[in-house]
């Protein structure tokens, strides 16, 4: 499923990350507007509204070799991909809101949050826990 470079892998396996934040978003009743927003100084994962809310969502995917190994780091709470967002991680996303506010000439309320998604690639199980306003 996942072959070719270490860097390829975890690169398929943000990607697959991605798509099922993307999904879960939509399931919530959010409309997803943009993926992928890039700009030289950083992205956004994803921009989606609800409720004339703007959200800018970081994903972050670790992947685990078993369900039993994900559900020990779960229980145990030994990593944490929300961790990951961290101030210099923030700091490149709200340059990168800022730019996406200004360039939409956007005025609402705006926030941003965070998906966690564990993955198994082998068995094609994952879970997903959604940090809602992580900054106010």
């Amino acid at each position: 499923m996942f072959q070719g470079s270490k860097k390829g892998k975890r690169n398929q396996i943000g990607a697959w990350g991605e798509e099922i934040a993307v999904v879960m978003l939509q399931k919530r009743g959010f409309r997803i507007l943009e993926r992928n927003h890039l700009r030289k100084w950083g992205e956004i994962d994803i921009i989606a509204s609800k409720s004339r809310v703007i959200h800018f969502v970081e994903v972050k995917t670790v992947s685990y070799e078993t369900k039993t190994l994900l559900n020990y780091a779960v229980a145990h709470e030994t990593w944490r991909p929300e961790e990951q967002v961290h101030h210099f991680k923030l700091k490149k996303l709200y340059r990168v809101v800022e730019t996406w506010i200004m360039e939409n000439e956007y005025n609402g309320e705006w926030q941003l949050d965070i998906v966690a998604v564990r993955v198994v690639p082998r068995e094609k199980y994952a879970t997903w826990q959604y940090f809602d306003n992580i900054i106010e």
